[in-house]
């Protein structure tokens, strides 16, 4: 019997609520996969999602369980709890920095940190452009750590129609990363 995923989503402020929305919804539909989805999500995304996308359809999420920003209770804030997969999508260069240098000043940086140090897949979508180098040392630093950094820079060659369609040759790819079983616009497959 396979194993089913634990995954902690995290949303932070930056913009491109689209591909929370977009992970959130893919997330639902993979739920045969998937044992436990807890979510976290900063007051300036709940900011962000309404300005970028006229709604707070992240309420409407029940399958999944929402934690506030700062609750340290969570059960991901401890490695016990064996969530395997972490993904911040999207993610902040401030969230990448706090990752970076340990400042786990937050339950999304504290949860990082916990799967980093468990040796467990940490997936940061970052959105923010251009990098400065600071943006740049902070990614390998995430990267030597065992991160991954999974720019949040859509592709064109499945031809997507719809901003949807488009964030999810994002979202599709961290699906990817993190081992999920998906059906996906494959680069000269049939």
């Amino acid at each position: 019997m396979e194993t089913k995923h634990k995954i902690i989503v995290s949303v932070t402020g930056a913009s491109g609520s689209i591909y929370a929305k977009v992970l959130l919804d893919k997330l639902t539909a993979l739920s045969s996969q998937i044992e436990k989805v807890g979510v976290v999500m900063s007051d300036n995304a709940k900011e962000v999602w309404k300005h970028e996308l006229g709604n707070e359809d992240y309420k409407n999420y029940d399958q999944f369980t929402f934690y506030d920003k700062m609750d340290f209770y969570a059960p991901f804030a401890s490695g016990s709890a064996k969530y395997n997969t972490m993904i911040v999508c999207p993610c902040s260069m401030g969230t990448m920095a706090r990752i970076a240098t340990g400042v786990s000043n937050d339950l999304t940086t504290r949860a990082a940190d916990v799967i980093l140090k468990e040796r467990r897949k940490l997936i940061l979508a970052i959105r923010d452009t251009p990098y400065s180098l600071i943006h740049i040392n902070n990614m390998q630093t995430v990267t030597q750590a065992g991160g991954i950094i999974c720019p949040a820079s859509p592709s064109f060659y499945s031809n997507p129609k719809t901003f949807e369609e488009l964030a999810a040759t994002v979202v599709d790819r961290v699906l990817d990363l993190a081992g999920l079983t998906i059906t996906s616009y494959r680069w000269k497959e049939r």
